[in-house]
């Protein structure tokens, strides 16, 4: 019983993080560039905290978990920080599956990362607002599998570009917002996550 109750207390305090952060990147745009690099910061880390809380869950229904996010709100969001954070938004990283195509870092962008996390997320919390527990408990599954294969890597990466970001001399004013960052020419961009589920998608055909 007592189990039972810690378990719900875990799950209640994930959908809490995960609804504020929905609501945090919703409202990027509207955010001073530093002010929103610092509470991204936060918010990454109690995400992934309370993420690695709950344990692992297997699906003993039939129920297909919902998804709400539309391509055009998905390119809202990533655009919304893109422009935000501005030259600043590219990052190079040897944390991600095209490394095994290259011998250099990869290009990766922070907004593709935290639009991913929103995805996953808002579609989660659409399928607690239905009110049906067989749903919720199929979104919970979907959206802890997507934690263990990608998004949780791209949170970790991303909180560690942001951090590196804040911390460093090389902070941007906003006037710099449409300069890209220079990488080198061997280096490829990740694929957004929208390409990635189609991938999978055709791959379960």
């Amino acid at each position: 019983m007592m189990e039972t109750t810690i378990l719900e207390k875990d799950r209640l305090e994930f959908i809490t993080v995960a609804a504020e952060y929905c609501i945090f990147i919703e409202n990027a745009a509207s955010s001073e560039k530093k002010t929103f690099i610092e509470q991204a910061i936060k918010y990454l880390s109690a995400l992934y905290l309370k993420t690695a809380l709950l344990p692992v869950v297997y699906d003993v229904s039939n129920a297909e978990a919902e998804r709400t996010v539309s391509e055009v709100e998905y390119e809202t969001i990533r655009t919304s920080i893109e422009e935000l954070l501005g030259m600043d938004d590219a990052y190079l990283t040897v944390f991600h599956p095209d490394m095994q195509f290259s011998d250099l870092p990869v290009s990766a962008s922070i907004a593709e990362d935290l639009a991913d996390l929103f995805q996953e997320l808002k579609d989660f919390l659409f399928n607690c607002q239905l009110g049906d527990e067989e749903l919720v408990q199929s979104g919970l599954i979907t959206c802890l599998n997507g934690f263990h294969l990608h998004w949780g890597r791209k949170l970790l990466n991303a909180l560690a570009a942001l951090h590196q970001l804040l911390h460093s001399e090389e902070l941007t004013d906003d006037e710099d917002v449409h300069e890209p960052l220079e990488v080198p020419q061997k280096t490829r961009r990740k694929d957004s996550f929208l390409q990635h589920q189609l991938r999978d998608d055709d791959l379960d055909l």
